[in-house]
């Protein structure tokens, strides 16, 4: 039985890029991913038309739902999106797919052998990246911090391409306090830190120029995110288990149905 895999795409006043993402994630998936999957789009609380877009892609597109969040935060749209899923794997990406998605393939090939959790790198060898060289500088200075601070087993904390068993998601969400953009690197600490299997997969990445997300911000808030890890303490979660046991697990009949294969 192949394992169930939901893909969630949290956004924020993204009416524009929505359409063209749901073409192209959908095609892709129908293409070449062949377990049973769902693509969630998690609603930030937009004030654009993000609501009206999704929902006539929901209603146009096969294996697409919408989420609505009342409250602002990236880290709340993935925690509520993946506490709700039945899937055996949730993952999510940026809307703006700036990770060429032929690396989504990779993840499940690593979730499937084995892995709790798997992510794209923009840093590891191999990669291929384009952005801007402020943005390269304080990505590497962030990850060199955080390398100094817990010497992690993965590179790049922050690349918006991610995928984690039901189980690691379970056990670890719970336990995280950021709901912004620290979200990401307080699930890999702890997960790296209560021994889950992290695989890091190089991608090709191409910087999103209309990207609104505020560096200087952004940065003040996942520093305070390393120091409270770092000196607040690493909660404790539930050992990893075996991912193959709990594929195929019984599913909630009032979700919407998948995409079959």
């Amino acid at each position: 039985m192949s394992a169930t895999v939901d893909i969630v795409l949290p956004v924020y006043n993204e009416e524009q890029a929505l359409p063209r993402a749901i073409v192209i994630l959908t095609e892709f998936l129908k293409a070449h991913l062949r377990n049973p999957w769902q693509v969630v789009i998690a609603d930030n609380a937009s004030t654009d038309d993000t609501r009206a877009v999704s929902e006539m892609l929901r209603d146009r597109y096969p294996g697409v739902n919408y989420l609505y969040l009342p409250q602002k935060g990236r880290g709340r749209a993935l925690r509520t999106a993946w506490m709700d899923s039945t899937a055996d794997i949730v993952s999510y990406m940026d809307v703006d797919l700036s990770t060429d998605l032929a690396h989504f393939l990779q993840l499940m090939e690593a979730m499937e052998s084995g892995y709790d959790v798997a992510i794209g790198s923009r840093l590891s060898k191999g990669s291929r990246v384009r952005r801007s060289l402020k943005r390269e500088v304080t990505s590497r200075g962030y990850n060199l911090l955080i390398k100094s601070m817990f010497f992690p087993p993965f590179p790049d904390a922050q690349c918006g391409f991610k995928a984690l068993t039901r189980q690691a998601a379970l056990a670890i969400v719970p336990k995280i306090k950021n709901n912004g953009w620290f979200f990401d690197t307080e699930m890999l600490v702890i997960a790296a830190k209560r021994g889950y299997k992290i695989k890091s997969v190089p991608v090709k990445w191409d910087d999103d120029p209309t990207s609104t997300v505020k560096i200087v911000s952004t940065a003040a808030e996942d520093i305070k995110g390393l120091l409270r890890l770092r000196f607040g303490g690493i909660p404790r979660v539930d050992p990893p288990v075996d991912f193959s046991s709990n594929i195929g697990s019984p599913t909630d009949s009032n979700r919407p149905p998948r995409t079959p294969l």
